[in-house]
């Protein structure tokens, strides 16, 4: 029970320090009048938006953006980081790297991408795909569970809004589906 509650501990500590880490970013780039998100966010085919790649999704463009990924990024991050916390930082480092470059590549030359929409993305893709690279129960029930409650997310990986970058939402997608396919190969390895 003790083990139980250090990992849930542990995990809650992880969670959190993310949202306050968003939150402190969101008051500074307000504070600065949206510098952070120009200097930050990704400048596709841009030689100064290749720093945006690992910056940008910890950027939005206000209270509100970022409101709407919080439960998102805690549900499905949480999900993952059941399995293991190395889990967590691996598929979160694999999105944010193939959802970035896949944004700098195929992006609106004059467009600038920010937010944690690609990193929920890549959770879900993550979730959804993962029992058919590791084949466990656990890896079946989540699937379930990320489906039943984010399904309509499915939606945001096609153009809808210019305003909405689903360049993101598409590579975080993949990128999360790249992440189980490496971790279940290790396992299986292992």
């Amino acid at each position: 029970m003790n083990r139980l509650f250090q990992k849930l501990n542990t995990q809650v500590k992880i969670l959190g320090s993310i949202i306050v880490i968003l939150w402190v970013v969101q008051i500074s780039n307000i504070l600065l009048e949206g510098k952070l998100n120009y200097y930050g966010g990704i400048h596709p085919q841009s030689y100064m938006g290749l720093t945006g790649i690992l910056f940008a999704p910890f950027l939005h463009g206000n209270y509100a953006h970022l409101a709407a990924n919080i439960v998102p990024l805690i549900t499905l991050g949480w999900l993952i980081m059941l399995r293991g916390v190395r889990d967590f930082f691996f598929v979160s480092i694999v999105t944010i790297i193939i959802s970035g470059l896949g944004i700098w590549c195929f992006g609106s030359p004059n467009s600038i991408h920010i937010g944690a929409s690609g990193l929920i993305f890549g959770y879900f893709g993550f979730l959804l795909l993962r029992s058919l690279f590791d084949f466990s129960i656990l890896s079946v029930i989540f699937a379930l569970t990320a489906g039943f409650l984010y399904s309509g997310l499915i939606w945001g990986i096609l153009p809808s809004d210019p305003n909405i970058s689903w360049e993101a939402h598409l590579f975080g997608f993949l990128g999360g589906i790249f992440a189980a396919q490496l971790l279940g190969k290790r396992k299986r390895s292992s």
